[in-house]
Order: C-alpha cells, then structure tokens, then sequence
C-alpha cells in the first residue's frame, strides 16, 4: 500500500491478535508509533491483549499511561480491555481498582472481573459481583455464565449454580452452547453430583473435545477410573484427537483408581502415538499414580530420567507418596528437592516431618520443626466449609468458634454413637 492510514494499521494490529499472534502485533504496533501516528480507542483494545498474551505487564502500563495521556479513560471499550488485562496477568487488585473507578460498566467489564476473581478463588466477591451486576439491570450473556458455574463450583456451591442452570435452560441459546454445557458438567461434578454431571452430558447435541475432556475430568474425582477410560475410547471412536489436557486428564482419573497398568499404557502412547513429548503434567500425574501405589522406586527412576528438570509439581506427587508409605529415605530425596525450589512452603516441611514422626525419628522430627522455626514458616490450618442460604461457614480442626459449635458437636457425636451401633440398629428403625 503506498498510502496506509490509521484504519489500516488498526485492521492489521486486530488481526493478528484475533489470530493469537500478540508478538507480531506489538511489532506492528512499533512501526505504527515510527510513523507518527497517535493511537486511538480502536488501536488500544487488542494491544493490552497482545500485552496479556505474552505476559509483558510493563508494557500494558505504559500503554495505560498512553491512555491517561490521551484522555481516554472514560472509553468503555478502552478501560475494559485495560481491565481484563490485568485480570489476564493475574493483578486482582489492580484489576478491582480499574473497575472500582469506571464510571460506566458493560457487560465486558462484568465478565471480566467476575471470571477474574473465580480464576484467583474470590469465589464469594465473584457471586458478590455477579449479584451487583444483575441489580444494575445487567443481563447475563454466554460469556457470564461459564464464569459464574466455575464460581459456583469452586465454592461448592450447588444452590447457586441450580440457579443459573434454571435460567440457562429457559433461554434456547444458552441451552445448546457448547461452553455452558461444559461448565455446567464441571460444576455439578465440583458440588459433588455426579449424576447431574451425567444428565447434562447426556443431554448435550454438540459436543467438542472439551466436553470429553471435562466428564473424563469428572468420573476421575469420583474415583471412577474405567468410565473415564470408556469416555477416552469413546473419544478416539468418534475421531476426536486428545490433546495434552486430554492426556493429563484420563492420566489422573488413572491415579485416582489406581489403573496403573491402563496408566503406563497412556503414558507411554503420548509419544508413540499421539506424536508429542509427555509434559510436566504428565509426569506428575504418573509419578502420583506409582506413588500412591507404594512404586516408590519406579516412580523415582521415571523423575530422574525426564527430559527436563522435575519441577515442584513433580516432586511433590512423589512426597505424597512417599507421606502414605511411610517411606523416610525416598521422602528425604524429594523433600529437599522442595525445599530447593519452594523453600517458603510449609507444606514441604511438614510432610517430610510426618514422616520421621510415623516411623519414631524423633532426631528427624526435632531437625525439621528447628527448620521450621529458623524461616520463619507455620502450617497452613487446612479448612471444610459449607455453604447454607449463601453463607459460607468454615470449620477448622479443632476450632469451636461457630456460635453453633456446642450444637454441631454434640450432633456429630452422637452420629458416632449411632454408627458405633452397627447396621442393626438402623434396620431396626
């Protein structure tokens, strides 16, 4: 083109982000700046997605700094996409700032911090917003609800996500689409009903390879190793290709019903057949199927002899392994592998701990708690909770500070009186 005018640097900029080629649209973006030309409401947009997509904060600050310059800030279109910027680098903070400050919010802005804050486990300010957003007589659209079941499934729950499933199936549209299909499975199998998971699979027309991915992801958390594996031939019968969520997914279901044979066999067909190296996930999800197992050697000599170094992930399958076998010198070789790479997690430290504890190394014990001591470090309490009429009430181990405390112990203790019992019992009744 002998001429090319802010229109057309534009398109082209917006194309290759639509096509997932941010390096290249930043260049372009370079030679745009070389000519002169100032950028407007329409240049920005893709760029802080490019920004997003190659993970490069520092420059989508600068740009914002060409916003505020520019007088752009009250754009909509503009402060939304700076706003799903920051969501997209994981700046929660930031991103609740931007959209705190915005004068005018669509419905892009609402789905953006509501699936930003799911993504961080702000699952309550996530329903809090998605509350917010429908008082402001802002409809739901396809891209909300994915993000609310995610929420819904992360908290556990189940009540919220019936809700919105009620108004999916009033709307013929979000009824057949293939996103809120999948997310509708993932939530029912995150709350803990399976069934329902079933009903929605089942019921679904269209159905993509992430939809295959999510019920094989699904009968694994449910300890339902050989449906997942029927899901995954089905898959191949119906001429889908896995891909490595795929792969990492049927792998887990594996480890979750101890299939370690169908395990070794999916491993090793990642190369031999699908054409690619095992990743990181992979091996974590082989090294947690042998270890749960008690193949603490073999799950070692598979870390060893990977292409690239074992990362945490990996290591740490192995020290779980290793914590439910009672196995201190395996456990060691692990454990300060972790403490290499994450030496501010407690986590590490503890388990090699309960180790040394199980098998009566007290000189162990008494080594690590010092460890433990020096850093600084405590353990994270873990946490039940649940959900009643949208009020999330947590539990701690060995916490009385429920105002219903006395009540819910003596209840749970006399559950453990009756089981005591026998089923005899409870024929009886």
């Amino acid at each position: 083109m002998p001429d090319r005018n802010m229109h057309s640097w534009n398109i082209l900029i917006f194309s290759y982000v639509q096509n997932w080629m941010y390096s290249t649209a930043l260049d372009v973006f370079g030679g745009f700046r070389k000519m002169g030309l100032r950028p407007d409401h329409y240049t920005l947009p893709p760029l802080f997605k490019a920004c997003a997509g190659v993970g490069d904060g520092s420059l989508g600050m600068v740009l914002y700094g060409l916003v505020v310059k520019l007088g752009l800030e009250g754009c909509v279109v503009v402060t939304s996409s700076f706003l799903d910027f920051f969501v997209k680098c994981g700046s929660v903070v930031d991103a609740m700032r931007v959209f705190s400050n915005m004068s005018c919010r669509d419905i892009v802005a609402w789905n953006s911090i509501i699936s930003g804050l799911g993504r961080a486990g702000f699952y309550k300010d996530a329903l809090t917003c998605f509350r917010e957003m429908l008082e402001a007589s802002v409809k739901m659209d396809s891209m909300t609800i994915p993000s609310v079941l995610n929420v819904c499934g992360g908290e556990g729950n189940l009540i919220k996500g019936k809700e919105v499933h009620g108004q999916v199936s009033k709307n013929l549209l979000y009824s057949t689409d293939i996103a809120i299909g999948n997310s509708l499975i993932g939530m029912y199998a995150k709350c803990g009903c399976l069934d329902y998971a079933e009903k929605v699979f089942r019921k679904m027309t269209n159905l993509n390879l992430v939809t295959w991915t999510t019920m094989i992801s699904c009968y694994g958390v449910h300890g339902k190793g050989k449906d997942s594996l029927l899901i995954f031939k089905q898959i191949i019968d119906c001429g889908f290709k896995p891909n490595r969520v795929t792969l990492t997914a049927i792998l887990a279901s594996c480890s979750h019903s101890g299939l370690i044979d169908e395990g070794w066999r999916i491993f090793n067909s990642i190369s031999l057949v699908y054409g690619f190296e095992p990743s990181v996930e992979h091996y974590a999800c082989m090294v947690d199927l042998l270890g749960r197992f008690g193949y603490l050697e073999e799950a070692l000599d598979l870390v060893k002899n990977m292409k690239v170094m074992a990362p945490a992930s990996v290591w740490g399958a192995l020290l779980a392994g290793c914590v439910m076998h009672k196995n201190a010198v395996i456990g060691d070789i692990a454990a300060r592998q972790l403490f290499r790479l994450e030496p501010r997690n407690s986590s590490n430290y503890i388990a090699l701990c309960c180790i040394f504890e199980s098998l009566g190394m007290q000189d162990g014990v008494s080594f690590i708690r010092a460890k433990l001591k020096d850093l600084g470090l405590v353990k994270t309490p873990g946490c039940s909770w649940i959900v009643i009429s949208e009020t999330v009430h947590k539990f701690y181990q060995g916490d009385r500070s429920h105002t219903h405390s006395i009540l819910i112990y003596e209840t749970l203790d006399g559950i453990i009186k009756v089981a005591s019992l026998g089923s005899d019992l409870w024929e009886g009744d």
